[in-house]
């Protein structure tokens, strides 16, 4: 979140981006954090957090949609190098989102596999549809990211790590008027 200030703030310190950073994790990694975030090309999580070359493991899926390979992309960093964060990341004003919610809204699917775009968002848009709003697929954003996080957290293997403590899954929004990410839930005491 300090990262995140600094990019609010235009305040950018760009860490960890030199040739010896390369060098010196050519080895290996130990990334501090594993984002999961939608494909949206305003939204890179290396330049939103201004973290550097080896800082996060980021997987990318259009809203934040998962399915067994992501899912086992996400896994991948705390239960083989002990990442102790997760922010699943959802955005203002996402493209995919208000896709699935006019495609479910209006009973119409989506060409090729986009559909399975829409059917992973489904109880995103279910929840947003019970839940009155001025921004339905504001609200459905929102609600992907923490239906998400929440399925993380109960994962049959994350969820001790994250009753032993040693892992965080969190779910934030990030604004594309300001740049700031908002936590929704999950943040550590």
């Amino acid at each position: 979140m300090e990262g995140n200030r600094r990019w609010v703030t235009n305040t950018l310190k760009h860490p960890d981006r030199d040739p010896t950073r390369r060098e010196l994790l050519a080895a290996s990694q130990q990334p501090y954090g594993a984002v999961l975030s939608c494909i949206d090309s305003r939204v890179p999580p290396e330049l939103v957090f201004d973290t550097g070359l080896g800082d996060l493991f980021v997987m990318r899926s259009g809203g934040v949609a998962v399915e067994p390979v992501i899912i086992g992309s996400v896994e991948y960093g705390p239960m083989t190098s002990g990442t102790p964060l997760i922010v699943v990341l959802g955005h203002q004003r996402c493209g995919a989102i208000s896709a699935a919610y006019k495609a479910l809204r209006e009973g119409k699917p989506l060409p090729g596999n986009l559909q399975a775009i829409v059917e992973a968002l489904r109880p995103a848009y279910e929840q947003s549809v019970r839940q009155s709003s001025a921004d339905p697929a504001d609200t459905m954003a929102r609600a992907q990211v923490k239906l998400t996080a929440d399925a993380l957290r109960g994962n049959r293997d994350l969820a001790p790590l994250v009753s032993k403590g040693v892992l965080a899954v969190v779910s934030a929004y990030y604004s594309l008027d300001t740049g700031q990410v908002e936590i929704l839930n999950g943040a550590p005491a």
